[in-house]
């Protein structure tokens, strides 16, 4: 079959409209890439047709393989094409020209279609994104102490000094400070036991001890008959010698406990020993918190890509206000410094970390009796609340979360209180709120909590949260919009022994 000469290929090649006005004006090294293309081209058909190599006297061949060949003379001008004109990253021929225009502003595009790839590159930032204009407010669960004492009320304080007064209920029980022999023959009577704090125990109270057995098989019960600044002196109620009717006391080995039960009066006794309650008073001061918010005029009038308002630097100016509080409150140190540069006194609050000294240790958590140990300590040996808030940093809560429950009802169970979304952890000593506070992070403190009995916590304002605008443009400092935010407040625990510090050994 014949092959078409040069010149009839250019033919083609415009027929079917793939190069265009381009290709006619195409350089002589152009023309020498197209003659090798169709050498290529004839090599392949001279192999697969029937007509000898050579043979360009059989006219017929140009009608048989004219179906088939100008595909294939498609193909390969769409490859000279591309030679000529290598297309960019989005697939635009860059064969073109920037003419500046006649005051020297602006581009104009020559020979090339106005596509956004263009755009970009002769006018960047013509075309505009996408703008969101909606503002993702990050707010970090950092404050659910500051919460939870809003919701319960404020009471109002006529100083920037509080007084407070509480008081304690008395001890329950002591322990045996030396131990008691009574030799190889007891004998009947008066026994003589040094404790740790005889004042615990009055004349005519009964006493159990849980550890030493007596003879009538249950736990040994004593009666006070009196105390003196070292030692109590007791009888032996249900322990007796050889069966008879005369009790003895038997050995009572240091540390035992004494667990302090109810009186008991003679027929003829009108009165017994006087017990009075006195409170303790503790003091705590209130720290004054602000935060100023402004805005220039200007900054107010100026078109904005989105919605942020004066109200929105407030809201987010009010936030780092209460997560500095949150921090002062809980770990503050509660003093009196002067500034030396303004020359005044300054009051820093006591945070509730250091309001109590009841504190329960941990090596790890990993199991249910952790859990149960952690449960029992912040529920008894002390009359708080049987439902109490627990906050910690991530190291405690992961640990929390770790451990399988089957006594517990805590995977799945959550409870909404004070505005907070918490996870319950119910237990027969009591039920716990769980909480994540990232104040323990960002106090160094990630594997440490707090217990805390919403019931004996209060917070003391002097001056109430409040907002006062500043009139700064009015008195010639700024021609701005001001506001600020002040609250001069402190937080009490009115019953120290019903909160609980959580701490990790080191």
């Amino acid at each position: 079959m014949d092959i078409m000469n040069t010149d009839k290929f250019f033919n083609v090649i415009k027929t079917i409209g793939l190069i265009g006005d381009a290709v006619a004006i195409a350089t002589n090294a152009v023309t020498k890439a197209v003659k090798a293309v169709v050498a290529g081209v004839k090599s392949l058909f001279s192999k697969s047709n029937d007509t000898p190599e050579g043979n360009d006297d059989d006219d017929s061949g140009d009608d048989e393989g004219g179906g088939l060949l100008i595909p294939v003379l498609a193909m390969a001008a769409a490859g000279v094409a591309a030679w000529l004109f290598p297309e960019g990253n989005d697939g635009v021929a860059m064969a073109f020209a920037v003419v500046a225009g006649v005051a020297g502003k602006g581009g104009h595009i020559v020979d090339a279609p106005l596509t956004t790839k263009l755009s970009d590159t002769v006018s960047p930032g013509l075309l505009r994104n996408e703008i969101d204009d909606r503002i993702v407010k990050i707010r970090p669960m950092s404050t659910p102490l500051d919460q939870i004492s809003r919701y319960g009320g404020a009471r109002l304080c006529g100083s920037m000094k509080v007084d407070y007064y509480s008081v304690d209920t008395r001890p329950g029980e002591d322990e045996v400070k030396e131990a008691f022999d009574p030799g190889r023959t007891p004998t009947a009577g008066i026994a003589e036991i040094k404790v740790k704090t005889p004042a615990v125990f009055d004349p005519s109270a009964t006493l159990l001890v849980p550890s030493v057995a007596a003879s009538s098989g249950g736990s040994l019960v004593l009666y006070v008959v009196s105390r003196d600044n070292n030692t109590i002196k007791v009888l032996a109620v249900n322990n007796t010698l050889d069966g008879g009717g005369e009790t003895y006391v038997p050995a009572i080995p240091a540390g035992a406990k004494l667990v302090r039960m109810g009186r008991a009066a003679a027929e003829l006794d009108v009165m017994t020993a006087q017990f009075e309650a006195l409170p303790k008073k503790e003091t705590n001061y209130c720290q004054i918190f602000k935060a100023q918010v402004e805005q220039s005029t200007f900054m107010k009038i100026a078109n904005k890509e989105v919605g942020w308002s004066f109200s929105d630097q407030e809201e987010a100016a009010i936030i780092d206000m209460r997560m500095g509080m949150e921090k002062n409150f809980l770990f503050g140190h509660k003093t009196i410094i002067t500034d030396p540069e303004k020359n005044e006194e300054i009051l820093l609050t006591g945070g509730i970390w250091n309001q109590t000294d009841n504190t329960f240790e941990y090596e790890t958590l990993d199991g249910e009796a952790s859990l149960i140990e952690l449960c029992k300590r912040a529920f008894t040996n002390n009359a708080g609340s049987s439902r109490k808030v627990l906050v910690g940093g991530t190291g405690l809560i992961e640990q929390l979360h770790k451990i399988e429950h089957s006594r517990f009802l805590s995977a799945d169970q959550t409870t909404t209180k004070w505005g907070l979304d918490f996870t319950e952890i119910h237990s027969k000593f009591g039920t716990l709120y769980v909480l994540l506070s990232e104040v323990f992070d960002q106090c160094g403190m990630p594997d440490g909590g707090m217990v805390i009995d919403p019931e004996y916590i209060t917070k003391y304002s002097h001056v109430p949260f409040r907002t006062e605008r500043l009139n700064l443009r009015s008195a010639g400092v700024r021609n701005t919009d001001a506001i600020v935010i002040t609250e001069a407040s402190c937080l009490v625990l009115r019953y120290p022994g019903s909160h609980l510090r959580i701490v990790r050994k080191s």
